[in-house]
């Protein structure tokens, strides 16, 4: 209850969050993995194929030793079970990320959506729904989901 107010104090006595550098680099790495995650969960089962495919992007994303990226992933999954909306980790992407970077996040979601070799329902809304809250154009998401395709098809 009391989270709720003290947010909002932080936003009125510190409008720029109070995040330092750090904090805020870390939040972004969080809601990427976080969205990643998602899209290993939609399909009901999470493969190995798809955890190496999100651990891929995160260390090509962020630059991360494979222990930031392991830890990484526990608070996602973590972060993940215990979300009920994505508003808040795109709004942090909205906020700090280019259009080309949110692109990208937008094809890394593909390429864990792929990496299984079958392209479920739940993960193809997911990732459209998420890429509307990124305002990512229609074409903008038809390439990345193409692009991500032909990766997929070359991949052993």
């Amino acid at each position: 209850m009391l989270t709720p107010l003290k947010n909002l104090l932080a936003q009125i006595f510190m409008p720029d969050g109070g995040q330092s550098p750090l904090d805020e680099a870390h939040h972004l790495q969080l809601a990427t993995a976080v969205l990643l995650v998602e899209v290993m969960r939609a399909d009901s089962h999470i493969t190995g194929v798809e955890r190496a495919a999100t651990v891929t992007a995160l260390r090509a994303k962020f630059a991360l030793s494979d222990d930031e990226v392991a830890r990484l992933l526990v608070q996602a999954e973590h972060t993940a079970n215990n979300a009920n909306d994505y508003f808040r980790f795109t709004s942090a992407m909205n906020d700090q990320f280019t259009q080309a970077q949110k692109i990208e996040v937008v094809e890394y979601m593909w390429q864990v959506a792929y990496a299984d070799g079958h392209l479920d329902e739940n993960e193809n809304h997911l990732i459209s729904k998420i890429a509307g809250l990124l305002h990512v154009t229609h074409g903008e998401y038809i390439a990345a989901k193409l692009h991500a395709k032909q990766a997929a098809k070359r991949s052993p």
